[in-house]
C-alpha cells in the first residue's frame, strides 16, 4: 500500500489548483483574455439581449432611415446608426446575436455528441458496425458542407431547427474521425489494458478512460468548428435560405444591407464587423486551449507568465 505521506503535496493538491493556473495563463495571455472577455459579452448579449432589447430593435421610426453613425441626437441606441425602417443597428445587432450563436451552439454541440460516440465505437471496436459508421463518414464527407446545407435548405423550410440539423449533420465527420484517430492509439496504452485485465467493461473504459483523454481534442476542435458554424449560418442567411424574417441573424443583417452599400454602408458592416471579431476570437482561444490543454506544450505559456 502506497503511503500518502511520501507523496508530494503538489501531486495532493493538483485537481484543486488546476482551475487557479489556468486562469493564471489565460490571465498572462493579453491576446486570449481580451478574446475570451468579448467572447462573454457576446454570451452575455446573446442570452440577455432579447429580453431587454427586444422592442427597440423591432420598433420601426421611418423618420431615422438609414441614420448614420454617431449620431447620438436620437438615442445612444442609434450610436452605430439606424436601418432602411429606421430601427437602432446597435439593438438589432445585440438581438440578432442570440439567433447566431443559438444556431452555431446548438450545431457544435449536437454534431460532437454524436460524432464523438460513433467515434468512439469506430475506434474501440473492430466489429463490422465499426466499417459502417467510416462509410457513413465518407458519404456526408464526399459533398461539400454548405452545398449540401443549400440543397437540403432549398427542400425544407428554412427554420432554426433545420438549419441547426443540417449543420450538425455536415460536421459530424470532423469528430467522428477525430474521436476515433484518437481511440485507436490510446486503446493501446498500457492503463486500458490493465483496466481490461481487471474486469472492466467496454463502457466503463470508454467513458471512464478513453473518453477523458480525447474531450481536450473534441473541445479545441468544437471551438474551431464554432466559428465555422457561425460563418455557414451567415452565409446561408445572405443566400436567403437561412433564418427568415422577422427574425434576424447577423448574416441577414448583412444580406439587407447589401442594397445600401453606396449610400448606406453601416448597414452591413456592423453587423459583419461583429461576425468577424467573433469568429477571431473564437479561433484565438482555440488556438490557446490547444496549448494550454496539451500538457506538453503548456509549459510554454507557464514560463510566459513567470517572465511577466
Amino acid at each position: 500500500m502506497t503511503d500518502t505521506a511520501q507523496i508530494p503535496d503538489n501531486a495532493m493538491h493538483k485537481s484543486p489548483n488546476a482551475l487557479a493556473q489556468t486562469v493564471r495563463m489565460l490571465w498572462h495571455d493579453k491576446i486570449a483574455l481580451v478574446a475570451v472577455v468579448f467572447l462573454i459579452i457576446v454570451m452575455f448579449c446573446a442570452i440577455f439581449g432579447p429580453s431587454l432589447l427586444d422592442d427597440a430593435a423591432t420598433k420601426q421610426n421611418l423618420r431615422g432611415r438609414n441614420s448614420p453613425p454617431f449620431d447620438l441626437a436620437k438615442g445612444w441606441l442609434f450610436v452605430l446608426g439606424g436601418d432602411a425602417l429606421g430601427r437602432p443597428l446597435l439593438a438589432r445587432i445585440i438581438v440578432a446575436s442570440t439567433n447566431t450563436i443559438m444556431v452555431a451552439t446548438g450545431a457544435v454541440l449536437f454534431s460532437m455528441v454524436i460524432g464523438s460516440t460513433l467515434g468512439l465505437i469506430a475506434g474501440y471496436t473492430k466489429t463490422r458496425a465499426s466499417q459502417i459508421i467510416l462509410r457513413l463518414a465518407d458519404v456526408i464527407m464526399s459533398f461539400p458542407s454548405l452545398l449540401l446545407a443549400v440543397i437540403v435548405l432549398y427542400m425544407l423550410s428554412p427554420s432554426v431547427t433545420n438549419i441547426i440539423i443540417v449543420l450538425a449533420i455536415t460536421r459530424i465527420p470532423i469528430y467522428l474521425r477525430t474521436t476515433r484517430a484518437e481511440v485507436l492509439e490510446i486503446r493501446e496504452r498500457m492503463f486500458v489494458q490493465a483496466a481490461r485485465v481487471m474486469g472492466a467493461s467496454d463502457v466503463r473504459i470508454i467513458f471512464r478512460h478513453i473518453l477523458p483523454m480525447v474531450f481536450p481534442t473534441l473541445l479545441t476542435i468544437a471551438t474551431l468548428d464554432f466559428a465555422f458554424v457561425m460563418l455557414a449560418e451567415s452565409a446561408l442567411s445572405f443566400l436567403g435560405i437561412g433564418i427568415q424574417p422577422p427574425e434576424i441573424t447577423w448574416g441577414l443583417m448583412v444580406s439587407q444591407g447589401r442594397p445600401y452599400l453606396t449610400n448606406a454602408w453601416w448597414l452591413s458592416f456592423w453587423p459583419g464587423l461583429a461576425i468577424i471579431l467573433t469568429t477571431l476570437s473564437l479561433n484565438l482561444v482555440s488556438n490557446w486551449m490547444r496549448v494550454a490543454l496539451d500538457p506538453v506544450q503548456r509549459w510554454r505559456l507557464e514560463i510566459k507568465g513567470k517572465k511577466q
